[in-house]
């Protein structure tokens, strides 16, 4: 049988912010049920490394649409539909 393989060790990276944001950062964590504040940080360098064409306009995008949605202010296509045509006039 082969040994396990053991995960990557892990270097302790220091970095600075007003208390202010950290307190934001601290509420997003536990808010999206990360079980830790690395887990979180880790996850949106991971996410900023791994997708930079997505930007903070990007961003700030999906958080007004996840507004949006949370505040019931949605449509289903039907409406859409209603409202800007089907799309197949173009075919």
């Amino acid at each position: 049988m082969s040994e396990a393989s053991s995960p990557p060790e892990k270097t302790t990276v220091n970095i600075r912010m007003t208390e202010s944001f950290l307190a934001d950062v601290d509420a997003t964590w536990t808010d999206l049920g990360y079980n830790s504040r690395s887990e979180f940080v880790r996850d949106v360098l991971r996410d900023a490394v791994k997708h930079p064409e997505f930007d903070r306009a990007d961003l700030k995008a999906v958080a007004a649409s996840e507004v949006d949605i949370q505040q019931g202010r949605t449509r289903d296509s039907d409406a859409i539909k209603a409202e800007y045509g089907s799309g197949d006039d173009d075919r």
